[in-house]
């Protein structure tokens, strides 16, 4: 009793002080080991607080590039990640993050610096409603009214953004409040208490029982992994059911990783850049499990062709999801691996899917991912990323923009385990790859880190270089330079007639200079001959170090499928 006591008194002496040192404490309450910022005025208490109370800070050249290494963070720790930014345009920096994290159900939560209550909505110095511009992509957001209410809000925030379907959650801060002095008491080891908001993670046993008897009854069944397996920690419980009943497997992008890219069940990743295999066994199956995935555009394609013969399982802890794009015939929502496990603690007869699986296997061997080699031609973009698999044995973590190398590399890059795949999904933001390695090397700093980028995405955030160069982080930048807007070329070639506007650039930085500049290594390759010496070295280096590497300006991404084609209409599939 008198111990306890003891810590309620320190831990209420701690929480005495201005509103920034509760802020700062109750981030410390929540194990905030890391927090990604930019300082101004409106929150300059904030950062005096983390100036006497401190918690490690990764000062951004930039407030984008500091809420996509958070991202980066998020991702590959499954923590929450924590982002700082004054208010005005430090908050409006931040926009283009907060809406991916939303559309691809990351944590984070974002404080913003607010003007003083007494004058909001004056249009003072540097104010902006991020409140109203951000309401439509958060998942909850809150302004500060009351230094009282600063721990409350904390807590919530933290479990609003890392429960359900995980997302961001913006906590707008005046500057009046961070000043004013926390008086109250805190209360211990007070509960969450949100009555409007408990998510569903446990599943339904009459659906898992209706699950259970489609499954047996299938003949061609298949399971669409999601992102949802790999926030809910279930890859295991995954791989352990595909291999009890014998079912293959495809991914959607954000959803790789989630079994081994070499697993024998494995049919590669479906959608517009997915494999032959992996569309056609969704235009075929007869059982379509989805778990964990929401059924984008860019993975259905016409929906018309959509699992035209299937009966749809769909498990996701997110009820707005089930039934929204496709029609569902089993609606499950639950958690990921809280369904895999009540599936896996029925007992019912695995599907005879011998025959299902030779047809896939037969299909894999004849239309595989290809591409045609030229040495006088110059270093294909998919020769670069399998001499990067080559070298990491798959076990890297992998980060990339947005484009043709993003592309490439969730098709050529197998992933060996879960949460080594970090991508810019639902929004396609440029700008992402470089900074998320960053957050993910901090994350697992003993790990190796390669950000593939292209070389006009990367032109959006470098700035960040000053971060390997002050924290010496050992990430390895490989550029797949093509010298243009790869994906904006590509479709101006399939679609605009080869009318290339504005989508070639002719005039770009010195990217190996830059690195020196930076105090990085650098270095530029043109031929593969170059670049198993390079990478090797690159890769086999304790520092960061970037890679110019010069690819083929038009090669395109095969197979694809056109805007408003169905997954069985693929273009560019080997033998045609």
């Amino acid at each position: 009793m008198g111990v306890n006591l003891k810590v309620r008194e320190e831990t209420e002496q701690k929480l005495k002080g201005s509103g920034a040192d509760v802020l700062i404490q109750s981030l410390k309450e929540q194990g905030v080991e890391v927090i990604f910022g930019y300082p101004g005025g409106a929150v300059l208490p904030i950062y005096d607080a983390l100036h006497r109370n401190p918690i490690r800070h990764v000062l951004a050249r930039h407030e984008q590039g500091a809420i996509h290494a958070a991202e980066g963070y998020a991702r590959v720790s499954g923590k929450t990640g924590v982002v700082i930014a004054t208010s005005g345009p430090g908050a409006t920096n931040l926009v283009t993050g907060i809406a991916d994290a939303m559309l691809d159900s990351l944590p984070l939560v974002v404080f913003t610096g607010q003007v003083a209550s007494t004058v909001i909505g004056t249009d003072a110095f540097q104010e902006a409603d991020i409140i109203g511009i951000t309401q439509p992509i958060t998942k909850h957001n809150y302004q500060v009214k009351s230094v009282a209410d600063f721990p409350r809000i904390i807590k919530e925030a933290f479990y609003i953004a890392s429960t359900g379907r995980p997302g961001p959650v913006v906590v707008d801060i005046p500057k009046n409040i961070s000043t004013e002095m926390f008086l109250t008491d805190y209360p211990q080891n007070e509960q969450v208490n949100l009555p409007g908001y408990q998510p569903t993670t446990k599943p339904n046993y009459l659906q898992i029982q209706k699950a259970g008897q489609a499954l047996s009854e299938a003949k061609k069944p298949l399971i669409l992994a999601g992102a949802g397996v790999l926030a809910a920690q279930a890859s295991e419980e995954l791989q352990v059911f595909v291999e009890r009943h014998k079912v293959p497997v495809t991914n959607t992008l954000l959803g790789l990783g989630s079994i081994g890219g070499d697993h024998p069940l494995f049919l590669g990743m479906a959608g517009m850049h997915g494999t032959y295999t992996a569309n056609t066994a969704i235009c075929e199956c007869d059982l379509l499990i989805n778990i964990g995935a929401r059924f984008d555009d860019r993975l259905t394609g016409n929906l018309a062709h959509f699992a035209p013969n299937a009966k749809v399982i769909h498990i996701d802890i997110d009820p707005a999801e089930i039934g929204k794009n496709v029609p569902t015939d089993i609606p499950i929502v639950a958690d990921a691996k809280e369904a895999l496990q009540a599936l896996s603690n029925q007992s019912f007869e695995s599907p005879d899917t011998e025959a299902w699986l030779q047809r896939l296997t037969a299909n894999r061997a004849e239309y595989p991912l290809h591409y045609k080699a030229d040495k006088e031609r110059g270093i294909l973009p998919q020769q670069a990323v399998e001499l990067i698999h080559r070298l990491t044995g798959g076990d890297a973590v992998v980060t990339t923009d947005v484009g043709q190398h993003q592309m490439w590399t969730a098709q050529y890059y197998r992933f060996n385990h879960p949460h080594n795949w970090v991508t810019s999904g639902g929004l396609g933001t440029m700008g992402f790859g470089f900074p998320a390695a960053i957050g993910a090397q901090l994350a697992r700093p003993n790990e190796t880190v390669v950000a593939v980028v292209g070389d006009a995405g990367f032109q959006m955030t470098l700035q960040e270089l000053s971060l390997l160069q002050e924290l010496r982080l050992p990430v390895k930048v490989v550029i797949l330079n093509n010298q243009s807007l790869g994906m904006v070329r590509q479709w101006q070639e399939t679609f605009y007639e080869e009318r290339y506007s504005q989508s070639l650039i002719h005039v770009q930085p010195d990217f190996v200079k830059l690195a020196h500049a930076y105090d990085i290594e650098g270095y530029k390759v043109e031929t593969m001959e170059q670049a198993e010496k390079v990478f090797a070295e690159a890769f086999a280096s304790t520092g960061p170090v970037l890679i110019d590497c010069r690819v083929v300006q038009m090669e395109n991404v095969y197979p694809m499928v056109a805007p408003g084609k169905g997954l069985n209409e693929m273009i560019g599939v080997k033998g045609e």
